[in-house]
């Protein structure tokens, strides 16, 4: 019902806002399923190899957009001080960036390793801790408690 009542030059901004929070989302879930795929198997190396190029080329370019898209929405809507929802989608996503970054950095160092070592595992406990974050600010984004 409240999209029907928006302005429709708000329709670009969350575009792109929800395009990029769908692929974050989704380069995520990979990288978590990678990085649990890769405990016990041959592909160590292979997988290890995947969760830093997933990370780079599609999670943290995803984590821009994202970002980018929640930036310009905020501006083109007239809300007075921080409603809860964005305080909680924002505090998602600077918190995210940090546990992103260091994944990469985790991640660079299993890829130089060749998968072996604690790293992959790290990688797939923080990525795994980072969607249930995503989906927690999902929930409070969509149904604005």
């Amino acid at each position: 019902m409240l999209a029907s009542v928006r302005p429709h030059a708000w329709d670009l901004p969350l575009f792109v806002h929800v395009l990029g929070a769908m692929i974050l989302f989704g380069g995520t879930l990979a990288v978590a399923a990678f990085g649990w795929a890769s405990w016990h198997r041959p592909q160590r190396e292979l997988l290890a190899r995947a969760t830093f190029r997933t990370l780079l080329a599609v999670v943290l370019p995803a984590w821009i957009v994202m970002r980018i898209g929640a930036q310009w929405t905020q501006s083109k809507e007239d809300i007075s001080g921080t409603p809860g929802w964005i305080g909680a989608g924002m505090a998602v996503s600077d918190a995210g960036l940090v546990l992103l970054l260091v994944a990469v950095g985790l991640a660079y160092w299993a890829a130089r390793l060749r998968g072996a070592g604690w790293q992959p595992r790290a990688v797939a406990v923080l990525s795994s801790l980072y969607l249930v974050a995503l989906a927690v600010a999902w929930w409070v984004m969509s149904t604005k408690p």
